[in-house]
């Protein structure tokens, strides 16, 4: 593997502190010595947040390599929970990816390798310089549910479908040396990670060190519930982290969530983590790290804690982090790992000070916040968004008041039509009529959930139950099931658990990601035709994290998040009007009720059940599979070369963004006389900014697809076609459900040029403004970018010629994401929006103090000059928070940052 200095200097490396330590077999290994460091006048060690410690090893470790010095050392080692906040490196030793983003990555490294072909230099120099594993999960679509048939059926409309994509993944799977993939239907980036990739402790030189990651999915945080620190990046992000660049990061605040109490019967570890999650958004988390401790999260197991972390997006932190104790020694041994890899994970935590769960007053967090699971209750959350929790004998009534609440207070405003009822075209295993609230959507889907047996069991035993007591699941209600990893099945089976599943219609139906990643599949399409002929707002009802408007399916309104027995019980009772507390389910065989209580297993089945879930030679057996993906993916035929050829598709090809990379900066940044592309309200995703899901006929992604043969029915999603930024670029802002002000009353993708005229399209008017030379910007609201990692989120933005967003405020990863394309995030001062300002969409914004570098976090002047003459300005902050920041921004963007500087080392290298 070819490897290159390409930072523009390196440091003089300094005193490691490298002590030792015994493992099993008595066997003396080496490694960076934080109990030596703490001696050396830093005493305070032993008292750090366990991430901080990590973060600070890293330093220790890897001072003297570019962009790691004995200033960040001291930084860390000095860190305090109200002290001042510097920004440090993370050298990861790994990167993770799912498919979705995966795909613009690896485009983007396919296209650096063509750019430096260009500048004379050699593109294998392009190369991972840490391992990088990519998960192909993302793609299944539940086509084909509640049929013995289904898994194998939609596992082969996946590879015909996205045939050119998976020959783009074998391709970089041979041409760089450090990038390995894993086949459709194999199982979750996220359970897969837990349950092989992870290792807890890595070698290095001779020197063992903590096991770090990122990855391109915002749920990588599930790898924090075992111990392991690493946490979601966009794919620009991950780009330099693979090249070898360390991660930045302004030293976070800590937030310690003391968890007391156990879990009653009936509470599940998804109710806690639905209470965890609304608890911590309304505290406000964004940008901190989350750290667990006390005696309940002792109590939890390892897969109870990888659920509570895999939802650290949802409540807005960096990372959700459990220390590594027993639990998790318990985990990776459960798990088939090599008894002498366990022996040196414990080993090392153990020398290092950071093993076992610490307890109130061990450690000094920046805040101290407290939940008790012994109050824990049955919960879901919804409709619109997964911090909002309903008690579970709310549901009904919360449902019906949204109903007639203002759609900005998170209602629909159907006051009037409650009761309506629509009828259904007569077909077999149809209603005669859909209302309110009916349930057409039951998923039990990868993401949070599966990589959990107690919770899959206890949904197992109910419906065991239910079969038992004569219950159906009405069958116009499309249920699936899409666990997480092949273990899972195993265990159900073992248990006897599978058949009563299937029985219900929750037969498996992929292994990967569903429901939860808009995955869906098509409904029926007389209820499609039902539901648009009233607009109805008919329900889902999930297992996963995301419930965001139009992600699960563009025609189903409300999307509740639960547990997968609470998932079960809702697809029984058919709505989500019935109140699961109080209600019957059905009736059962004699005639009478069935209420949720009277199937719902004990304590003693689920931890009879349990057994099952622990053969650690059958996750031995099945991560040893030597060809995982089987004869479907050995037929993918694939190109070889050091580049790729770039043959025509409307999948794959190069993007346009290392053009000219090696161009001079401009100094001058200032942004004149910019227009407003778009004005949004709070909390939009990345879902409403760049789809994963349907592309609808008439939008600008479909025409252009159409335009070059490809009929709607094989549009596929925009999530598989991320490798096209054609057809990305006219997805931006395509959500059906985006709100923009200047297109006030409608609802999708449109909005008016220079905020009069007919709606159209926002990339038709995005064109129509680059034909005028303007600049443009995106006004928002509060949480901008909330949700998925998705890079495209930012690139979609780039490419509409978006200079600038001005949010109230962003959420962390897609703000980086913006700052990796070259757009400038501003934040506008406490009290100041959109609202409060008038824009309408006529003025122009003018950012005219702008230059290169910008100083982090500084303020500088937005003058808006409206439609009657008026000027007036206003102060925003910069939210560029680093100086490689600044450098990412000067540059137009990091992957040009980083390919500048390959070609700089190369140059001097032959010199």
């Amino acid at each position: 593997m070819k490897t290159l200095d390409s930072s523009p200097t390196a440091q003089q490396t300094g005193p490691r502190h490298i002590g030792s330590f015994t493992a099993a077999g008595g066997r003396v290994h080496r490694f960076c010595s934080l109990p030596s460091l703490e001696k050396t006048g830093y005493p305070g060690i032993a008292r750090l947040p366990i991430s901080i410690r990590i973060l600070l090893e890293s330093a220790l470790r890897n001072c003297g390599k570019p962009g790691t010095t004995a200033a960040h050392i001291k930084a860390l080692a000095n860190w305090s929970p109200d002290g001042q906040r510097t920004e440090v490196p993370l050298s990861v030793g790994r990167v993770v990816l799912q498919d979705f983003t995966g795909t613009p990555l690896v485009c983007d490294l396919a296209a650096m390798r063509d750019a430096m072909v260009r500048a004379g230099s050699d593109p294998a120099l392009v190369e991972p310089q840490i391992p990088v594993q990519l998960v192909i999960d993302h793609s299944v679509q539940i086509n084909h549910a509640r049929s013995a048939d289904a898994l194998r059926r939609n596992l082969e409309l996946e590879y015909d479908r996205n045939a050119e994509r998976y020959a783009f993944f074998k391709w970089g799977n041979a041409a760089f040396e450090n990038f390995t993939t894993v086949p459709p239907g194999f199982g979750i980036i996220h359970q897969v990670n837990l349950e092989s990739l992870a290792k807890g402790v890595s070698e290095t030189d001779g020197i063992w060190h903590p096991d770090t990651l990122v990855g391109t999915d915002s749920h990588t945080t599930m790898i924090n519930g075992i111990g392991i620190l690493g946490w979601g990046v966009g794919g620009i992000e991950a780009e330099s982290a693979m090249l070898g660049q360390p991660v930045t990061l302004v030293a976070p605040d800590v937030v310690g969530v003391e968890l007391t109490g156990r879990l009653p019967e009936g509470a599940t570890i998804t109710d806690a983590v639905l209470v965890v999650t609304e608890r911590l958004r309304a505290h406000g988390v964004v940008g901190k790290f989350v750290e667990f401790f006390g005696a309940g999260a002792a109590s939890l197991s390892a897969t109870d804690r990888a659920t509570i972390a895999n939802m650290a997006p949802e409540y807005g932190a960096t990372i959700g982090l459990f220390p590594t104790d027993d639990r998790t020694i318990d985990y990776f041994r459960a798990t088939g790992r090599n008894d002498a890899d366990v022996a040196m994970l414990e080993a090392y935590y153990k020398a290092q000070g950071m093993f076992g769960m610490p307890m109130p007053g061990d450690i000094d967090y920046s805040e101290h916040l407290q939940i008790d699971l012994g109050r824990i209750v049955p919960s879901v959350a919804g409709p619109k968004r997964p911090q909002d929790r309903i008690d579970l004998s709310d549901v009904s009534e919360t449902f019906e008041r949204l109903m007639a609440a203002p759609v900005g207070d998170g209602g629909y405003d159907r006051a009037a039509e409650l009761e309506r009822r629509s009828p259904v075209a007569a077909a077999p295993d149809m209603p005669e009529d859909l209302g309110q609230g009916d349930i057409l959507i039951a998923a039990i889907t990868s993401c949070t959930n599966t990589s959990n047996p107690e919770v899959l069991m206890t949904a197992g035993l109910l419906a065991r139950n239910a079969v038992a007591a004569g219950l159906s699941v009405p069958p116009w209600i499309k249920t699936s099931f899409t666990p997480g990893s092949r273990v899972v099945a195993h265990y159900l089976t073992a248990a006897g658990l599978m058949a009563p599943l299937e029985k219900l219609g929750f037969g498996i139906s992929a292994y990967g990601c569903g429901a939860c990643a808009g995955n869906s599949g098509p409904l029926d399409p007389a209820l499609d035709a039902a539901i648009a002929a009233d607009d109805l707002v008919c329900a889902a009802v999930l297992s996963g994290n995301r419930n965001f408007e139009a992600r699960i399916h563009p025609s189903i309104r409300a999307n509740f998040l639960m547990s997968p027995p609470l998932v079960v019980a809702y697809a029984l009772a058919g709505s989500i009007r019935v109140d699961l507390t109080s209600v019957p389910l059905r009736q059962g065989n004699d005639g009478g009720p069935v209420h949720l209580r009277d199937i719902w297993p004990s304590a003693r089945d689920i931890e009879a059940a349990l057994v099952h879930a622990g053969d650690a030679q059958a996750y031995r057996d099945i991560y040893a599979v030597s060809d995982p993906g089987g004869q479907l993916w050995q037929q993918v035929d694939s190109p070889a070369g050091t580049t790729y050829e770039w043959p025509a598709s409307t999948y794959i090809a190069r993007p346009p963004f290392f053009e000219h990379f090696d161009a001079d900066d401009d100094a001058d940044a200032a942004i004149e006389g910019a227009s407003i592309l778009i004005i949004l309200g709070d909390s939009v995703t990345t879902d409403h900014i760049s789809p994963a899901g349907v592309i609808a006929p008439d939008s600008p992604a479909g025409q252009w697809l159409q335009a070059r043969g490809v009929a709607p029915a094989a549009f596929n999603t925009y999530g598989a076609r991320r490798g096209h930024h054609e057809v990305m670029m006219r997805g931006a802002f395509s959500n059906p459900r985006l709100r923009n002000r200047i297109a006030v009353g409608i609802e999708g993708g449109v909005t008016r040029i220079e905020g009069r005229g007919e709606p159209l399209p926002i990339f038709d008017a995005a064109e129509a403004y680059r034909a005028m030379g303007r600049p443009l910007v995106i006004v928002a609201g509060r949480e901008y970018g909330s949700g998925s990692s998705r890079d495209w989120a930012a690139k979609g933005t780039n490419l509409l010629g978006v200079r600038a967003v001005i949010a109230q405020s962003f959420e962390r990863i897609h703000r980086s994401n913006l700052v990796g394309m070259g757009v400038i995030p501003c934040q506008w001062s406490e009290g100041v929006s959109a609202e409060t300002l008038g824009l309408d969409g006529t003025e122009r914004i003018s950012l005219p103090d702008l230059k290169h570098p910008i100083a982090p976090r500084g303020r500088t002047r937005l003058v808006i000059d409206r439609a009657d003459g008026a000027r007036e300005e206003q102060e925003v902050t910069l939210h560029i928070d680093s100086a490689p920041e600044a450098e990412q921004i000067a540059a137009g963007g990091l992957g040009r940052l980083i390919l500048r500087r390959l070609h700089a080392a190369a140059a001097r290298q032959d010199q």
